[in-house]
């Protein structure tokens, strides 16, 4: 028994644990590392087992980005874990608009997460252009943009333009849903 009462081995685990939780604070951006790490794998490995055989047009088929974007996921995360694990620090958040003293805005981070989550709902129902107008509407709302006469109608439009040009001219096939025929 030590002076406090406390056995040594006990105070001496204390102390280990105490150590371990200052390493882990001080190497934080590890767990960052790790989520890209994981990242990278599933990227890589459902990119490396896609079924591209039907829409594989010539050299740059449908793998080659997701492949090269997995890559990229898993070279950055162990160069990241080299620099944190060699000293490398990430800088505290210095941006001139940013002001460090208010809370976050989770009224805009929500409304833009459910503005994401209905157009994953409504893309097969409606089709990408209604859907598709509906999430570029409700992203610049939600960012702020009160135009009511404006903004349906450039949504409307960035729309159709993004659907004719992944349909059309890229072969990317997208859910035309109720206007399917008029387009």
């Amino acid at each position: 028994m030590t002076t406090t009462g406390v056995p040594p081995e006990r105070e001496e685990r204390d102390e280990r644990s105490k150590d371990r939780r200052a390493w882990l604070r001080e190497h934080s951006e590890l767990g960052v590392c790790v989520m890209l790490l994981a990242l990278g794998a599933v990227v890589l490995t459902d990119a490396l087992t896609m079924d591209v055989e039907i829409t594989q047009r010539g050299p740059v088929g449908p793998k080659t980005v997701p492949v090269a974007v997995g890559i990229g996921l898993l070279l950055v995360s162990v160069l990241l874990a080299v620099d944190v694990l060699r000293g490398g620090r990430g800088e505290a958040e210095g941006g001139e608009d940013v002001d460090l003293s208010e809370p976050a805005d989770w009224r805009t981070v929500l409304l833009l997460a459910g503005v994401f989550l209905a157009t994953a709902v409504l893309i097969e129902p409606v089709g990408f252009p209604v859907a598709g107008a509906l999430l570029f509407w409700g992203a610049a709302y939600a960012l702020g943009s009160r135009a009511v006469h404006r903004d349906p109608l450039i949504a409307a439009g960035l729309s159709l333009v993004t659907y004719a040009v992944f349909n059309n001219l890229l072969g990317v096939p997208l859910p035309g849903g109720p206007l399917m025929g008029v387009l």
